[in-house]
């Protein structure tokens, strides 16, 4: 039975995820994949793509190119062309999903503090926030870009805690994907899961403190 009700007590700040929480671009990091992927010899499924949601870019890229080698391009280079291509289509088409703006308005309005914890790069996470003109909403904006591990290793979101100056117990942190779940569980937070309706089932969701369908049931 999914969990839905969480107690804010003693809460002092929200961290965010952004792709798939803020923005509906996780089918965009999957349509970059499968149209930049295969081009290196990689016999990559829209499933495989799936599977690993929430998971830095770099790290996949990497994976795959330990699985099926190929030459004249580095795993940077490829996980940059993935990464312009994800921002054009943000750039172009990204919207927010639902709730977003009303749960940001709530939380500043409770005075809890806001901040932003993805695996994202810079040059994505400066395209998502213009878009959805959330450039000034966020306090701390952390990425795990430069990072030794991505989610679902938890710096990001120790980072994230540390530069607003909270300590982790006291935050929540809002994610879409197993993957960050277990980020933020990992780093000593409650955790609301919002996974894709697709995924809505899938028991290891259960760690997390509360799951909704959407932000537009965040509750205080």
């Amino acid at each position: 039975m999914n969990k839905t009700q969480l107690s804010w007590h003693g809460i002092e700040a929200v961290i965010f995820d952004m792709d798939g929480v803020l923005v509906d671009s996780e089918p965009f990091w999957q349509q970059a994949q499968m149209a930049v992927l295969p081009r290196y010899g990689v016999p990559l499924t829209w499933q495989d793509t799936v599977r690993t949601t929430g998971i830095r870019i770099d790290l996949i890229v990497a994976m795959y190119q330990q699985r099926h080698p190929w030459s004249g391009a580095t795993v940077t280079e490829v996980a940059d062309e993935i990464v312009e291509q994800v921002a054009q289509l943000v750039r172009h088409q990204g919207q927010p999903l639902p709730g977003v703006q009303q749960a940001i308005v709530a939380i500043k309005a409770k005075g809890l503090r806001l901040a932003l914890a993805t695996s994202s790069p810079t040059l994505l996470i400066d395209a998502t926030l213009a878009r959805l003109g959330l450039t000034d909403a966020f306090e701390v904006i952390c990425s795990a870009e430069a990072l030794p591990y991505g989610k679902p290793h938890p710096q990001v979101y120790l980072n994230a805690a540390e530069g607003l100056g909270i300590i982790p117990s006291n935050c929540v942190a809002i994610e879409d994907s197993v993957t960050g779940v277990i980020a933020g569980k990992a780093a000593s937070m409650k955790v609301v899961a919002i996974p894709e309706a697709n995924q809505q089932q899938d028991p290891r969701f259960s760690i997390a403190d509360l799951q909704l369908r959407s932000l537009e049931e965040l509750q205080f």
